[in-house]
């Protein structure tokens, strides 16, 4: 790895040193392109910084292919850990070798008469291009009621939490159950702590159906080759929050309601607060039949994969509730329920008000078509479905970073029309 001075200009300047970032970076440097990686904190930091101690892929290690770097384990149906992951990135990062700027700030992007201007923490810097790699997760999403939960009450985002021991002794709220929200509760239930979650309307999937790791029969059936814009909800599928699993000791389905038996206090929707008491919405049995209808369907939809082309596999099955609520319960006193700590799980928003170019939505999102916007020269990469399901995974970042590598070479030889969608060469 390579951090250097900022130079004062170069052809391309990618904001954001993670997986996508480099993975353009790679492209770039066997097309001979200058360019320099800038990143605020260190290379793929996120990864240690942001997750906690028994934190895995949720997807299975073979899917691990960023760049002249595919997983080359003795496990690729399993799930790397925390470490591993870590270790593996490492090895990324030195494979790369990328130009980079290393705990540099971006102050403000503006356009120039031809190309770029970037104002940061280190100076001025100019580019013909750039690539804007620094995710959509940047502000942690807490809500203002949060203001008004006694001063005795922990308080944590999801990217804050590491492990059990290091909260107060007490019942732990967690708000949000997505894939981190159901994780780190199931941490703290297998940890022995009293946890109550407040559940939203995430979706779930089996881990393993009829013999195989449902990641690896939707593979087959080609679901994650599916580009955005043909996909059933077009871009709409950018909003959808991820179905919650786990690769936790191998992999296994994250069941709530078997939580709930078990003694997990399961809650609707987080609505408000009142005083000392918390305020639900009334909708808990409704989200669990929703996350096991669609875990259904999504085995459904393998078993007709599975009888379309006459495939032997074990016998299919539908998932069945294992515990419903008696009641539907709308408050909780935080005293009477000994509520010592609370975990917001409920995601982030992104953050792109240094960027002064006309290149976004009325919420703040890019306007792209797989990371190419109308600003000429100006791109995105790492972001959830640029392209398709990968996209912001490890399985699918490199096909998009080798398109904008054709897309930036292209320009840079003035050839400024957007290359078919169809146009890859092999990774």
């Amino acid at each position: 790895m390579n951090s250097s001075t900022l130079p004062s200009h170069t052809d391309v300047v990618i904001v954001g040193g993670g997986q996508s970032g480099l993975s353009v970076s790679y492209y770039l440097k066997q097309r001979g392109i200058s360019h320099v990686v800038i990143e605020k904190n260190d290379l793929v930091h996120t990864w240690g910084s942001q997750r906690w101690d028994t934190f895995c892929l949720v997807t299975p290690n073979w899917q691990c292919k960023l760049p002249g770097w595919p997983y080359a384990g003795n496990d690729p149906d399993g799930f790397m850990k925390k470490d591993e992951i870590l270790a593996y990135l490492d090895g990324f990062v030195k494979h790369v070798n990328p130009p980079t700027c290393t705990g540099v700030s971006i102050k403000q992007l503006v356009l120039q008469a031809e190309g770029y201007a970037l104002v940061t923490s280190a100076g001025t810097i100019t580019a013909k291009q750039v690539v804007i790699a620094s995710g959509a997760y940047h502000e942690p999403v807490i809500p203002r009621m949060a203001e008004r939960l006694p001063a005795h009450i922990v308080q944590l985002h999801s990217e804050q939490y590491r492990h059990p021991d290091a909260l107060p002794e007490g019942t732990v709220l967690v708000v949000g159950n997505g894939q981190s929200g159901s994780q780190i509760a199931e941490d703290l239930h297998l940890a022995g702590r009293k946890v109550v979650l407040a559940v939203g309307d995430a979706p779930r999937c089996a881990r393993f159906y009829r013999g195989k790791d449902v990641v690896t029969w939707l593979a087959e059936m080609g679901y994650y080759d599916i580009p955005v814009h043909d996909h059933p909800l077009r871009e709409g599928v950018r909003d959808n929050t991820n179905h919650y699993v786990t690769g936790r000791d191998g992999g296994r389905d994250i069941d709530l309601r078997r939580f709930a038996q078990e003694g997990m206090e399961l809650y609707g929707l987080l609505k408000g607060l009142d005083k000392d008491t918390l305020q639900f919405a009334p909708n808990l049995n409704e989200s669990l039949d929703q996350a096991d209808g669609v875990y259904n369907r999504i085995n459904a939809s393998i078993d007709q994969y599975i009888a379309t082309h006459g495939i032997d596999a074990p016998p299919p099955s539908v998932y069945e509730p294992v515990w419903q609520p008696s009641a539907e319960r709308t408050e909780l006193n935080l005293y009477e329920a000994g509520i010592t700590s609370v975990i917001w799980c409920i995601g982030f928003r992104p953050d792109y008000s240094w960027v002064q170019a006309p290149v976004f939505t009325g919420n703040g999102t890019p306007v792209h078509q797989r990371g190419v916007t109308q600003q000429a020269g100006l791109y995105f990469v790492g972001l959830p479905w640029l392209h398709t399901w990968g996209s912001g995974r490890f399985s699918g970042v490199a096909l998009d970073a080798l398109y904008l590598a054709e897309q930036i070479e292209a320009r840079l030889s003035g050839k400024s029309d957007v290359l078919p969608e169809d146009h890859l060469l092999p990774v």
